[in-house]
């Protein structure tokens, strides 16, 4: 069966940045397709895209003409679909703290943090710009507190989050991490997270997947 896949997405998007890096590790090639969440008033808002994803968000995955939405699911389901190499463990509670560590970020972190919140405090309550990057500097300490805690104290913390091979857990981690760097925050407190993001760099499906590397990057 021949497989067709289009991404669309944006260059700073961590969840697009996310389903960049799932593809890379499952050596799946996408065209892709460049969504700006600012230019012209932010084509997420386009007829066209909004019939792709009906939330204006990216990235969606296009695979032989279907379009999935959420970078969580898109990763489950190219897991599910082309399941090697992994990107979740075998043992049921070795995913469920795969997961937990993913949910972290993807669930608690980012969305304190993405621009349609940053636009909403900018807007609706008249936040400047020093008092949005405050707010997400908290949230995403905040997170890191706690994943370092959960990483740093583990047996099953390896290379990577789990073990020595990436998983969804560093999938997540590594664009939150790029987030952090793009604030300037000083991440000294988070020794694992530093060391764990220093090996998924090691590997070209992370470091082909970084925002500065893409064809829309600015």
């Amino acid at each position: 069966m021949n497989h067709e896949f289009v991404l669309y997405g944006y260059f700073r998007s961590s969840a697009a940045f996310r389903v960049r890096i799932a593809l890379n590790l499952k050596g799946l090639k996408a065209e892709h397709k460049f969504v700006h969440l600012l230019r012209d008033g932010g084509q997420q808002f386009a007829a066209e895209y909004e019939r792709l994803n009906p939330q204006h968000l990216v990235p969606t995955l296009v695979h032989n003409g279907y379009p999935l939405q959420q970078s969580l699911a898109i990763i489950e389901y190219l897991d599910e679909v082309f399941p090697d190499p992994p990107l979740l463990p075998g043992d049921p509670l070795a995913r469920a703290r795969v997961r937990a560590i993913a949910c972290a970020v993807a669930c608690d972190i980012h969305p304190l943090n993405n621009l349609r919140v940053r636009k909403y405090l900018h807007k609706e309550s008249a936040r400047s710009d020093a008092e949005i990057r405050d707010w997400q500097v908290h949230w995403i300490a905040l997170g890191f507190e706690a994943l370092e805690a959960m990483l740093a104290n583990s047996e099953y913390t390896g290379r990577f989050c789990h073990g020595d091979q990436p998983t969804l857990a560093d999938i997540c981690l590594i664009p939150q991490m790029a987030n952090a760097h793009a604030l300037n925050m000083d991440l000294s407190a988070y020794p694992t997270l530093l060391r764990i993001e220093d090996a998924a760099f090691d590997l070209a499906a992370f470091a082909d997947a970084a925002p500065k590397n893409q064809p829309d990057a600015e």
